[in-house]
């Protein structure tokens, strides 16, 4: 049984796409938006404050996207931003020094579009865009007390494989280190 509200939403006017130079400022906006959204139930106001000052600047997404080492792609619906990601091609870890490695940096799904779908469609392009990278393998670090986000990366194939640091304003967080096969897709 398909959902109506659910196919109505995304019928037509899906992508996902390369950000561009033009679109920092919103990224800028939508990423402090959904890392507020995420994160901010189960952090320090303060800390929230000092990471998000620094994180999402528009000059910060602006060099990002243009970086010839990173990709950032964007689920866009109906012209609006509904999720984004961000690669790095050459974040190396000693974790994983004998294969190329893509770091997935930046993976969120604004709230109002959960259980759509959009998070498999994206992640499904940031595998592809690994590849195309030249990586084999992909990692990322995810907070340890995001249940919901590791269930989903370990659906998409992602090992745990340890831990790492994360320093949200003042405040040292442990993330597990995930990392999966990009050399036969989803």
């Amino acid at each position: 049984m398909t959902n109506t509200a659910t196919d109505d939403r995304l019928a037509g006017d899906f992508a996902i796409r390369l950000a561009t130079a033009a679109d920092a400022s919103a990224l800028s906006e939508f990423a402090a938006h959904v890392f507020h959204e995420t994160f901010a139930p189960d952090n320090d106001p303060a800390d929230m404050q000092v990471y998000l000052r620094d994180a999402f600047t528009p000059d910060k997404q602006a060099a990002e996207i243009a970086d010839p080492l990173c990709v950032c792609l964007i689920a866009d619906v109906g012209g609006g931003m509904a999720g984004y990601a961000l690669l790095r091609a050459d974040a190396n870890s000693p974790r994983f020094a004998a294969d190329p490695t893509v770091e997935l940096q930046r993976f969120y799904v604004d709230h109002a579009w959960h259980g759509l779908g959009i998070a498999s469609r994206l992640m499904a392009a940031c595998v592809e865009a690994a590849r195309v990278s030249g990586g084999d393998t992909m990692w990322l670090g995810v907070w340890e007390r995001n249940a919901r986000a590791i269930r989903f990366y370990a659906k998409h194939g992602f090992i745990d494989t340890g831990t790492q640091e994360f320093l949200l304003g003042t405040d040292l967080q442990t993330d597990r280190v995930m990392v999966r096969s990009v050399a036969g897709g989803l």
